[in-house]
């Protein structure tokens, strides 16, 4: 997609991305899995501020709308807002663990145009320039065919354990960093 803008999140930026990551997973999550579900994954998804705080959030926007965000970690958290549970600040080993890829979001009214293709390479660059060689990453079931055709290898499948009890499946991926 032309026209694609991409920055760095900050704080202020909160409540509209929290607004477009419900969105997301609203209407990109019906597809796969039943409302009892969709409700299931607010809790084990969401916005992770620590990705603002360490400068490594993006936003993509195209003509002063948020198209999406996503982005990268140094830290050991592979999933989970800022209310999910197993969080870690932990630095990881460039040499020896891959970059976390992070809280992923396209707004429904910009599927499909490029947008997290965009937010990957970004995330694989500045990644690569901290000396990680690869990127990990929890995908949802609407995530995995972005991730595959981007180079991304299942590396095991899981369920995130929820309140209410109903396991949200997930798949662990991983890729060689090839940008340099």
């Amino acid at each position: 997609m032309s026209g694609l803008q991409h920055r760095l999140a900050v704080v202020a930026d909160i409540p509209a991305l929290t607004q477009l990551m419900n969105e997301a997973i609203a209407v990109h999550l019906a597809v796969h899995l039943p409302p009892e579900g969709v409700a299931a994954s607010y809790s084990v998804m969401g916005l992770d501020s620590q990705l603002i705080e360490d400068g490594t959030y993006f936003v993509i926007s195209t003509d002063g709308a948020i198209g999406g965000c996503g982005g990268w970690s140094r830290r050991a958290t592979l999933f989970g807002g800022d209310h999910s549970a197993g969080r870690s600040a932990r630095l990881l080993d460039p040499a020896s663990e891959p970059a976390r890829v992070r809280a992923m979001y396209t707004s429904p009214a910009f599927a499909r145009r490029g947008i997290g293709r965009r937010i990957l390479s970004l995330c694989e660059e500045a990644a690569a320039r901290e000396g990680f060689r690869a990127l990990g990453l929890a995908a949802t079931l609407s995530g995995l065919p972005l991730y595959r055709a981007y180079g991304f290898s299942d590396v095991e499948a899981f369920a995130a354990a929820t309140p209410s009890g109903f396991a949200v499946p997930l798949v662990r991926m991983q890729k060689t960093i090839t940008a340099r």
